[in-house]
């Protein structure tokens, strides 16, 4: 199943396991996808440069085969956010901080670390592929990593998104469909104005831009690989596949939803980071409806939850912890990592073979 973007790489399959920042995508997962011929990948967006330095050499000692970093471009903007804008929210948050037994008004953590810093590690580490999110890095961060000779991979949820990350000089773009779980990478207009269908938006990307298009967002199995293919991509991103699998750093509640919920047990919410994003709906998603003042904006309402969230997954209470998923839901499995690669290829080559079987005897 060769394509364009896995003779760029080197790699066997055009599959790539999504980045999942926040704890799932572990070195170990990362390792062994890119052992069984696909892509591993670290969501490094949350890390200081010591751990990411840290998980870049965990996985090298466990493959020599590529793999990707993923970090998170800083909005141009800023986050936006008013005093009492926090205070506000801060109050409200007691509420669940009550519902835990945990301290109320937390002094707030640092909001993110330093971008550039976590660049540098990725440069001095000489990482096989950089992926970003949120937005398109500094010409000058760009350059450094081609000098290195490094594979640079942005996301797009639009296809004018896409068209600018090949002009800032990207090696492929992710299309990220509206189905994919996680953080929406939308940095043009507005995330709820990008909600295109993967469907929809590979094929539109594809014959806009001349580098490897990446589809992602409710891809499961060889299905969805053999379809996407068909479309114009060149490969996978899949993340709730992996979700489950014994190498995640999922937590265990988080995984149990994922293999037992439905393909409508999702929404997208902006109430745990500031940032919409899709994840199984919980009692804190549907309660922050309800919230009658302005959300603060990523990363200061992410830092506002940490608190809750970290709480909430050491009692082991879903209902206030972030499960991001996509709606690929009912084809979750609890396989292993090396596992869902092997069995999608299968599935994907027995796809097209079935198709190419209809069109040669006139079906198709």
């Amino acid at each position: 199943m060769e394509t364009s973007f896995t003779r760029k790489l080197g790699i066997a399959h055009p599959i790539v396991q999504a980045p999942m920042a926040g704890g799932p995508a572990t070195p170990e997962l990362a390792a062994a996808v890119s052992n069984a011929g696909g892509l591993g990948s670290l969501g490094a967006g949350y890390w200081s440069p010591t751990q990411i330095r840290e998980a870049i050499r965990d996985v090298k000692r466990r493959t020599d085969r590529p793999f990707a970093v993923n970090l998170f471009v800083p909005e141009r903007a800023g986050a936006k956010a008013t005093a009492d804008e926090i205070a506000v929210m801060n109050a409200h948050l007691n509420t669940y901080r009550a519902r835990l037994g945990i301290a109320p008004n937390p002094a707030l953590p640092p909001y993110a670390v330093s971008f550039e810093d976590q660049v540098q590690v990725l440069l001095e580490e000489e990482v096989p592929v950089f992926s970003f999110t949120f937005g398109i890095p500094s010409a000058e961060a760009i350059a450094a990593m081609k000098r290195r000779g490094i594979v640079i991979v942005g996301t797009a949820t639009t296809v004018e998104e896409g068209i600018q990350l090949e002009a800032a000089g990207v090696d492929a773009v992710t299309a990220q469909g509206a189905e994919a779980g996680g953080h929406r990478g939308t940095f043009l207009g507005e995330a709820g104005d990008a909600l295109i269908g993967t469907l929809a938006l590979v094929p539109q990307l594809a014959d806009r831009v001349s580098v490897p298009v990446i589809a992602s967002g409710g891809i499961m199995g060889g299905r969805g690989l053999a379809a996407c293919l068909a479309l114009g991509a060149s490969a996978v991103q899949m993340g709730t596949a992996f979700l489950a699998s014994p190498e995640s750093g999922a937590h265990a509640a988080h995984k149990r939803l994922v293999l037992s919920s439905a393909e409508d047990a999702t929404a997208i919410t902006d109430a745990y980071s500031g940032k919409a994003a899709r994840g199984i709906r919980t009692d804190f998603m549907r309660d922050m409806r309800g919230y009658p003042g302005a959300i603060p904006d990523y990363p200061i309402q992410n830092a506002l939850t940490r608190d809750i969230r970290q709480a909430a997954a050491q009692a082991d209470d879903p209902s206030l912890m972030s499960l991001w998923a996509g709606q690929g839901l009912r084809l979750a499995t609890g396989q292993a990592a090396a596992d869902i690669v092997r069995r999608m290829v299968a599935e994907a080559q027995a796809a097209i073979g079935k198709l190419s079987g209809l069109a040669g005897s006139g079906e198709a």
